[in-house]
This record gives C-alpha cells, structure tokens and sequence, in this order.
C-alpha cells in the first residue's frame, strides 16, 4: 500500500506538472523590481532554472531557501555574475552556515549594475519647463540591491523547510515634480520574504516541494503603487538512473511548474549529469516565455583536503537579445 501511494503522488505531480499553461491572456507590467527574478545562480540557469529541489548550497537562497539545509559542509561560499541584456549586470554573493542540530543559516546579496550610460528624459515640472520634461546630458544615478537572511531545518527526515527575510531597494534616478525646482529621488526599499519546504516521501532520491518568492506588501514611486513579482513554484526531481540499480554517476532530472503574478503559468524542465563527481553536464528548457528557452552549461568540482572548489558556467538563449552568460564559483569546506 505504500509503495501504491508513492507512485500515486509521483504520476499526480507528473501530470501538473507537464500540463501546458491554458491561459491566453499574458499578464503584464504589473509588478516591478524586476531584477528580483534573473538566474543568479550559473548552475540553476543552466537546468532551466529548474531548481527549487536541485538548489543544495548557498545558491539554493535565491531560489529556494529550505535547500540549504541539504548542505553537506560546514560552511559554503558562493559568489556569481550574470552579464544581461542592455549591459547590465548582476552580482551576488551568498554564504551559509550548518549549525547541527540547530538548523542551516545563510546570508546572500544581490546588486544590480544599470551601467553608466543610462541617458534619457525624466519628468521635469519645474517653473517655466512647459514641455513637462527634460532631458539628462548626465548619466541617469541608477541602481539595486537585495540583501537576505535564511534560515532552513530538516524537521524529520523527510520534510525539511526554509525561510528569508531580505532588504530590497531600487534607485532609478530622479524628478523635479514641485513648483520650487526640489528633485524627489525615485526611490523604493522595504521588505520582501521567501518561504520553500522539500519532502522527500522516500521513493529513491525522489524530492517533492514548493517555494514562494518575494513575498511583500506594496512599493509606491511618488503616487504610484506596485507589487513586487510574487512567484509561487511547485516541483519534483530525481536521481532517474536509481531506477537501474546501483550508478556511480547520477542524472539528475527536474520540472517545477511556476505560476508568477505577473505573467501566465510557465514550465521549467531541467538536467543534470555529474560523471565521476568532478564535471557536472547541464541543460534544461523555459516553456512559455518570451525571450528565454533554450538553456545549458557545464561545472567543475575540485578537491583539496577539506575545501571543495565548484566553478560553474551556464549559457541561456534569447529571442531577440544576445544570448546570456552566468559564470558561478563556489566554495565549502
């Protein structure tokens, strides 16, 4: 009868999870802090982005906090680049602490870099401006950053869960919107949360989660208000070759099913084959999206005594933009 009830939820997971988004209105410009929602991580963008139960170190808080707790070092120190469309480029940095008993703590931070050519018009109500405008011959002062605290703790030996609280801010510039000339910074900041939990019904490596992202209240630039992009995920991964029997190498495979608040449901499906625990071979596909799709990469674990090495590339196709590079380095002793 147990055996019967793992397969039941396996195949239940399955189908919702492979089932193509029906929606036919695309929901957008919504949300904002967009920023909050790029692959930080080189070796999660190269699966896809399929990644909520994958996620076993200090990029796991990007993504899925409860992760974490999987670490299987003392301490683990991740650092990444993401260098994006329009010549900006993201950073971040993530390091975690295993405690015992006690649970899995981590601390991450992400900045964003508009670059430092970002020339254009901003609303100018300034006396006698009666175009309603003006345009900079400066560069535009942009930025953003997001710095987080996590917390994950294995419960029982099958379910395990996570949270982060983060500091959030963005800096797009400034207007000159009262009568006396006074420039009012565009700018936002406040709280965000992140909540995650994995179970593993113990069916082989067979993992079950979900995870919710950017949890918030409403930002407001001077008299406009927007939500952050809230994100809810679902998924399932697992080790297939436990299938065959006893494998040095595993092939990790992984879908969650995403469903953002400011777009139509999406499908992350992603790969990882690791051959002799020294090179890691990823690919993965984003279903539904605009840009993205087509994503793989490759990673390098180095061993030296007690310090492990993981260098980690990943490279994302786009539509109309030039394709993306991620390089990732990480490392735990």
């Amino acid at each position: 009868m147990k055996k019967i009830n793992i397969i039941a939820v396996v195949v239940l997971v399955t189908a919702l999870l492979t089932v193509p988004a029906r929606a036919t209105i695309k929901k957008v410009a919504q949300t904002g802090l967009q920023f909050l929602k790029v692959d930080m991580s080189a070796r999660a963008a190269a699966m896809g982005s399929a990644y909520i139960m994958a996620g076993d170190d200090a990029s796991a808080m990007f993504y899925n906090p409860a992760g974490i707790a999987f670490m299987q070092n003392k301490f683990d120190f991740y650092s990444g680049t993401t260098q994006w469309i329009a010549d900006i480029n993201y950073y971040s940095v993530g390091l975690v602490y295993h405690a015992g008993n006690i649970g899995t703590v981590g601390l991450s931070a992400i900045y964003c870099d508009y670059g430092d050519d970002l020339i254009g018009t901003r609303v100018d109500m300034s006396p006698g401006n009666l175009k309603g405008y003006t345009i900079d011959e400066n560069p535009i002062d942009a930025g953003a950053y997001a710095i987080g605290l996590s917390y994950a703790r294995s419960l029982t030996n099958k379910f395990t869960i996570g949270g982060q609280v983060k500091y959030v801010m963005q800096h797009l510039g400034s207007n000159i919107l009262v009568q006396d000339g006074k420039e009012i910074d565009n700018r936002v900041k406040g709280a965000a949360f992140d909540f995650g939990t994995v179970f593993q019904p113990g069916f082989h490596s067979l993992k079950i989660g979900m995870s919710i992202n950017h949890f918030a209240g409403q930002f407001k630039y001077e008299e406009t208000a927007f939500e952050l992009p809230l994100t809810f995920k679902i998924g399932a991964a697992m080790d297939i070759l436990d299938l065959t029997g006893e494998h040095q190498n595993p092939l990790f495979i992984e879908i969650d099913a995403i469903h953002p608040r400011d777009y139509t449901e999406r499908i992350h499906a992603g790969g990882e084959y690791v051959y002799n625990n020294i090179i890691a071979l990823r690919a993965g596909y984003k279903f539904n999206y605009d840009e993205e799709g087509f994503c793989a990469g490759v990673g390098f674990k180095f061993s030296m005594k007690d310090v492990n090495l993981k260098v980690d590339y990943a490279y994302n196709t786009m539509d109309i933009f030039n394709a993306i590079s991620r390089f990732s380095l990480g490392i735990s002793m």
